[in-house]
């Protein structure tokens, strides 16, 4: 057994989110940790609501509330969505805790103390029509490196740079197009060229990354300056030091506090279990400080540059491993990522996700519609995850109706209702033909060939495999054709009834333990169409908790009873058991009438 860490990117709660963004952090994460889970590791999958910085402001602003009941409002909302999409989190927060705050300070405190974060005068710029701090994320201009007009005052998207906002040609601001003015500022940065020789001998060790990941993060080093980890703002954690905490107009920036949260997260997640009485509050250091754990975090290709290079910088400050030495703080030693896994982008229709220009649909509208495992299969199968992919509706009908209800569907349908109709319990298995034997050993040899590709985050080839397995199982039913085996109790064309619907049966339970990291949901329902009683595929649920450090404040959490034991079905073949009634089944996916296309077009239309 190893322990898994799964560190789930962290969805911003200025808005509700689209199914870009699921496409991105929440299925693969979700996809990877079942499957380890299944496979008989400690699986600890953390995330939480990203709460803090100048979107919220905006947004708060433009909606004429305060910055927490914005975050307070659309936390839940994200929460509901993750869950009804059944992302399997033992614990998702947020980052306006108490323990969250006490946790962020904590390591700037200590990286601060080994001399990592040091004092610098800088330009920031104001807003001249209002006079509020423009932090960097909200101007735009064009790169003074590759030339690309549409750079961020923090980095160029385009070539990967980190920028000062001052350095942009033809800057402006995002919110109102206006140029700003630039004044001097005092803050904290993270010496990154104090860190880049120990960054650089880490990555080089991360062989086993994907190539475009990997190559991107080591560009990274090519041009490594301190990078602002404060700023002028007024809705963010204090910065932790006298002189500073007092001041109002100084936090710690947004993308600072919020990949510290995978940490937090798995201590208030372990704070919770001794709550509840099922762990201790030091539970969450085995993730954490034993170097045989592992570490993976999964995000959209935009947040590369803060897991492979700020996050590893930070845990490498923290634990006194750059070149001016240092020593960990209370936490100890802290683990560096073992993998930081990527995806490129979802588009949709053939543009680019835009709220403010319609082009989008969010999970809540989504799953209002159409079944969370039909969103969970197209993303797995056709997603972005080695390069671009695109959303189309028509695609998502063919998917939905050529592979999930023809292909597994259809099996599950088929094969309950001949034994429904022919027998009424699974039979006992006589003596197998070679079609027998050929078609179990095909469903036997997925559990290797699909999980080896889960593991190393090849998912939509393990899908793939397991939709072939699918078809070769359709293909033995057919093939076989029971329908035409008619013979009475005790002849020989009844003992081969019984034996082709025990092979089927069993190829069906074989491909349900598959296919469940991908589609839980059915999965559920498969196990209960022949028959099956208690869980088998667990699902999340919703937690209405207090603050752990301020009892005034109560939130969501997401968590789930996903270490069921016994009950939770190894990744491997379970025999079925001959007796086990099996009634006419329903059908566990839904066919899509051709007519959703266009109603969705139009509905895309109207927003546009």
């Amino acid at each position: 057994m190893t322990r898994i860490l799964s560190a789930v990117a962290w969805p911003y709660a200025n808005g509700p989110r689209h199914i870009g963004h699921v496409a991105g952090f929440g299925v693969p994460s979700d996809v990877f940790s079942r499957y380890m889970r299944m496979a008989g590791h400690d699986v600890l999958m953390v995330s939480g609501t990203d709460e803090h910085g100048t979107p919220i402001l905006v947004q708060a602003e433009h909606e004429g509330v305060t910055p927490q009941e914005l975050a307070d409002r659309y936390n839940r909302v994200i929460v509901e969505d993750l869950t009804q999409l059944g992302l399997s989190y033992d614990l998702f927060t947020r980052t306006t805790t108490r323990n969250h705050y006490a946790v962020v300070q904590e390591m700037f405190r200590t990286v601060h103390k080994n001399g990592y974060m040091v004092e610098k005068t800088t330009m920031g710029a104001i807003s001249p029509s209002t006079g509020r701090t423009l932090p960097d994320r909200y101007i735009e201009g064009t790169c003074p490196i590759c030339g690309f007009d549409g750079a961020r005052g923090d980095q160029c998207d385009n070539c990967g740079n980190q920028l000062d906002a001052h350095e942009l040609k033809n800057p402006r601001s995002r919110i109102n197009g206006e140029t700003p003015k630039f004044v001097h500022t005092e803050h904290f940065f993270l010496d990154l060229p104090a860190l880049v020789d120990a960054l650089e001998a880490w990555l080089r060790t991360r062989t086993e990354w994907r190539p475009n990941v990997l190559k991107f993060s080591l560009n990274l080093l090519e041009d490594v300056r301190p990078r602002a980890m404060t700023r002028d703002i007024d809705w963010g954690i204090p910065v932790p030091l006298p002189g500073w905490e007092e001041n109002p107009a100084k936090r710690l920036y947004v993308w600072f506090d919020a990949v510290i949260g995978y940490l937090s997260a798995s201590i208030e997640w372990a704070r919770r279990q001794e709550l509840n009485g099922t762990g201790n509050a030091e539970m969450w250091r085995a993730w954490w400080n034993d170097p045989d754990a592992r570490t993976y975090y999964f995000m959209g290709k935009d947040n590369i540059t803060f897991h492979s290079q700020i996050w590893p910088a930070e845990l490498l400050g923290y634990d006194g491993r750059g070149a001016r030495g240092g020593e960990p703080g209370p936490y100890g030693t802290l683990n560096l990522p073992t993998e930081v896994v990527s995806s490129e982008f979802l588009t949709m229709e053939g543009k680019q996700f835009s709220s403010s220009r319609g082009v989008v649909i969010y999970v809540r509208d989504m799953l209002a519609r159409y079944q969370p495992d039909a969103l969970r299969y197209f993303i797995a199968v056709a997603g972005p995850e080695n390069s671009d992919a695109d959303f189309t509706w028509a695609e998502f009908k063919r998917r939905t109706n050529d592979e999930l209800v023809a292909g597994w569907g259809n099996l599950v349908n088929r094969t309950a209702n001949l034994i429904s109709k022919n027998i009424g319990v699974i039979p006992a298995a006589g003596d197998l033909q070679e079609i027998d034997r050929s078609v179990l050993a095909q469903t036997e040899a997925a559990f290797g060939t699909v999980g080896h590709l889960i593991a190393t985050h090849r998912q939509k080839a393990a899908i793939t495999e397991a939709m072939r397995v699918v078809g070769e199982v359709n293909k033995y039913v057919s093939d076989t054709e029971p329908w035409k085996l008619k013979g009475p109790e005790g002849s020989p064309e009844r003992a081969r009834l019984e034996t082709v619907l025990h092979t089927a049966a069993q190829a069906v339970s074989d491909l349900r333990t598959v296919l469940s990291p991908f589609l839980p949901h059915a999965a559920q329902a498969a196990h209960e169409a022949f028959g099956g009683t208690g869980t088998v595929s667990p699902l999340p649920r919703i937690e209405e908790v207090t603050d752990l450090d301020d009892a005034s404040r109560t939130y969501p959490i997401m968590t789930g009873d996903y270490r069921l034991g016994a009950t939770l079905p190894a990744w491997g073949r379970t025999p079925v058991v001959p007796g086990t009634p099996v009634v006419k089944p329903t059908p566990i996916f839904a066919k899509l009438d051709d007519s959703i296309v266009e109603a969705e077009l139009d509905r895309l239309r109207a927003r546009g």
